[in-house]
């Protein structure tokens, strides 16, 4: 649940593919083409949204990966628990719990009752920002 299929050439910088069984974001991608007979190559390096984690890819560029269907949604920081965060969604209204996340840019302004966009991606959650002014 939560993978669709591209090829290895439709993938861009800043796009999203699975590597590993990790959702990762595509931040650079080298194409070789290789001899007479052979199919040109892509390298691609990507970093784990969740660990952060350098990954890299390398295939023939019509060969077919898994891309992470990325759902945004939009919380509210019910209450902050050391590295747990108790989250409701705004739409749906289910609370649940998810972990702090390790960027120190957005824990910082965790709080709550802070407003934030969350993203489900393959079945685990990450907090991607958070709202200003909310």
């Amino acid at each position: 649940m939560g993978i669709q299929y591209a090829t290895v050439g439709d993938l861009k910088v800043g796009s999203y593919v699975v590597i590993d069984g990790e959702p990762c974001r595509v931040v650079e991608i080298t194409k070789a083409k290789t001899g007479k007979h052979g199919s040109a190559k892509a390298n691609v390096v990507a970093i784990g949204l969740f660990t952060g984690a350098k990954k890299t890819l390398m295939a023939p560029v019509d060969s077919q990966v898994e891309v992470p269907i990325i759902e945004k949604k939009v919380g509210q920081v019910l209450k902050v628990m050391g590295d747990q965060l108790q989250v409701m969604d705004l739409n749906t209204y289910e609370t649940f719990e998810m972990e702090m996340p390790k960027e120190p840019e957005i824990a910082s302004k965790l709080a709550d009752g802070v407003e934030i966009e969350y993203w489900e991606i393959m079945g685990r959650k990450k907090i991607m920002r958070v709202k200003e002014g909310a």
